[in-house]
């Protein structure tokens, strides 16, 4: 069986810089979802991205990640972001907000082949 590549790991500074992205993208009508899995006492959340035409391939598959320590949302479902005049909130919800873009959090058992080792 041929070994996948893995994909190229960004780490972001907060939990904000996922939801941005992720909202930029459902804004942009693609369907859109944020990964989290368990390592150890920890929570790595991710979103998947290409990067189109990376030196005339067919793109640089990445994913940007954030990695929280004892994680106290891990029962929420959904990242919500409001950005309006006085600045941008997100917060960890377990259904919907209405007048919030809502982006679901897919939990898998374990991480995908291709994300790399030790995030």
């Amino acid at each position: 069986m041929k070994e996948l590549e893995k994909v190229i790991a960004v780490r972001v500074s907060s939990i904000n810089d996922i939801a941005r992205m992720a909202a930029s993208l459902v804004s942009m009508g693609q369907p859109t979802y944020i990964i989290r899995y368990r390592s150890g006492d920890r929570s790595i959340y991710g979103i998947f991205a290409v990067f189109r035409d990376y030196y005339k391939n067919y793109g640089l598959p990445m994913v940007y990640y954030h990695v929280v320590e004892g994680d106290e949302n891990g029962d929420k479902n959904y990242i919500a972001i409001r950005s309006d005049e006085v600045g941008e909130t997100v917060s960890f919800v377990k259904g919907p907000k209405p007048g919030w873009i809502t982006i679901p959090i897919v939990n898998v058992a374990a991480p995908p082949p291709f994300m790399p080792e030790n995030l």
